[in-house]
C-alpha cells in the first residue's frame, strides 16, 4: 500500500496559481472552458529604461564590412576592400590586419602603426567605411518590404519598421488584393521583438496604434522583429512533440487532435503538465491540462482557438509565471526561426542552410520524421 501510494500521480499545482479546477473565484481567472480554467498571467518584465537610450559605443568593425582605404598624398592607393571572415583586412603590401572588434579610428591606428614598419616616414591613411555586414536587424513578417537591414548607426525599433515601409495597412492590403496578392495584414497583438533568444516586452499596439514611445526601443544587432499575419487561422504545437510546428486551425480542434496532428509526443514528455496559451504576447492566458489523463478518458479534452499556442514540457513545472515565459520564449524563437528560413529559401533556392545571426539564441533543428504506421 505505501508503494502504491508513493507511485500516485499528483495533479499539477501552482503556488502562483489559486485554483486549477474553476470551483473558485479568483482574480486571476478569467474563463472556465470544459473544466479547464483560462488564467491571466503577469509576467515580470518591463522596458528597460536603458533600451530607450542611444547606445554609447562607437561603431567596431566585423566580417563583411566595406572600407575604402589611401594612402595620403598617392591617390593610386586608393583601394576598396572588404573584412575577411577571419576579421582581417589585405591592404598593399602588408598581410593580414585583424580589425574586427575594432573602431575606424583603431583600425587606421594599427593600419599606419604596420605600414610604418615598411616605409621611412610615417604614413598617413584615409579609412572610410562605405558598407555595412557585420551588424544586421531583421524585419520580417507583414512588413512592406520583409529584409536584414544594417546597422551603421544607433537604430530605434521605429526607424527599423520605417526603413521596411512599415507595416501593411488596410490600404495597402486592399490594394494587394485587387491586384491578386496574397499578403495579410500584420497581428499587432503577437508581434514581437527577439534579442538573445528572449522575447522583449515591447507593445506593439501602444507603440504603432496609440504613439507610445516608451515602447520604441534601440535595437541591437541580431535583433529580430517580425510581425506574423493576422488572418493565419493556425494553432502553434510545441515542446516534447515529434514535429513541432504550425498547424491549420479547424473546427472542434482540441489539444488531442492537435498534438495528434504533429504525431503525438516523444519520450520524456511529461504530459501532465501541457500548456495551452492565448491572448497577446504581452498579456497571455494559460491553461493546464492533464493530457495524460485525457487521453486516457478520465477527463474532457479542451477546444482550441485560432492562434493558441499548445506545449508539451519536458518536466514538470511549479510556478506558472515561469512556465509561461519558457513557453513565449520557445514561440518566438520558432516563428524566428521559419521567417528565417523563409526569406533565405525564397532569395538563394538551393542554398546549402539558414543563416542565423550569431548571439541570437536560435537554433535550427533537423526535421523529425513522422513514426512509421
Amino acid at each position: 500500500m505505501v508503494l502504491l501510494t508513493g507511485c500516485e500521480h499528483v495533479p499539477p499545482q501552482f503556488p502562483d496559481l489559486p485554483t486549477m479546477r474553476g470551483t473558485e473565484s479568483s482574480a486571476l481567472m478569467t474563463r472556465t472552458t470544459n473544466g479547464v480554467s483560462l488564467s491571466s498571467v503577469t509576467l515580470n518584465k518591463q522596458i528597460d529604461p536603458s533600451w530607450l537610450q542611444p547606445p554609447i559605443q562607437l561603431f567596431t568593425l566585423g566580417p563583411g564590412d566595406k572600407l575604402e582605404i589611401e594612402l595620403l598624398g598617392e591617390p593610386s592607393s586608393r583601394n576598396t576592400t572588404i573584412v575577411a571572415p577571419d576579421g582581417k583586412i589585405y591592404f598593399n603590401l602588408l598581410p593580414g590586419i585583424d580589425v574586427w572588434g575594432l573602431t575606424l579610428a583603431q583600425a587606421k591606428q594599427r593600419l599606419e602603426s604596420e605600414l610604418g614598419k615598411y616605409v621611412r616616414q610615417q604614413p598617413q591613411v584615409s579609412m572610410v567605411l562605405r558598407g555595412v555586414e557585420s551588424k544586421r536587424v531583421w524585419v520580417l513578417g507583414r512588413v512592406q518590404v520583409p529584409g536584414v537591414y544594417p546597422v551603421a548607426a544607433p537604430m530605434t525599433l521605429l526607424e527599423a519598421i520605417s526603413m521596411a515601409g512599415g507595416t501593411l495597412g488596410l490600404s495597402s492590403f486592399r490594394d494587394q488584393s485587387a491586384a491578386g496578392m496574397t499578403e495579410e495584414l500584420a497581428d499587432l497583438r503577437r508581434s514581437f521583438v527577439l534579442r538573445q533568444g528572449k522575447l522583449l516586452p515591447v507593445d506593439f499596439q501602444r507603440l504603432l496604434n496609440q504613439g507610445d514611445v516608451s515602447q520604441n526601443i534601440y535595437l541591437q544587432p541580431d535583433d529580430f522583429v517580425y510581425f506574423p499575419a493576422a488572418t493565419a487561422r493556425e494553432v502553434y504545437v510545441l515542446g516534447a512533440v515529434n514535429q513541432p510546428r504550425p498547424i491549420p486551425y479547424t473546427k472542434d480542434l482540441t489539444v488531442a487532435g492537435a498534438i495528434a496532428s504533429v504525431y503525438g509526443t516523444i519520450n520524456g514528455a511529461y504530459m501532465h503538465h501541457v500548456a495551452v496559451v492565448r491572448g497577446s504576447l504581452q498579456n497571455p492566458q494559460i491553461a493546464i491540462v492533464d493530457y495524460k489523463r485525457v487521453i486516457r478518458g478520465e477527463a474532457q479534452d479542451m477546444p482550441l482557438q485560432p492562434y493558441d499556442i499548445v506545449y508539451v514540457p519536458f518536466s514538470p513545472y511549479r510556478y506558472l509565471q515561469r512556465y509561461a515565459e519558457l513557453i513565449l520564449n520557445t514561440f518566438v524563437s520558432a516563428s524566428a526561426i521559419n521567417a528565417g528560413s523563409s526569406v533565405f529559401a525564397n532569395k538563394q533556392a538551393g542554398a546549402a542552410g539558414v543563416f542565423i545571426p550569431v548571439g541570437s539564441g536560435v537554433q535550427v533543428l533537423p526535421p523529425v520524421s513522422p513514426p512509421p504506421r
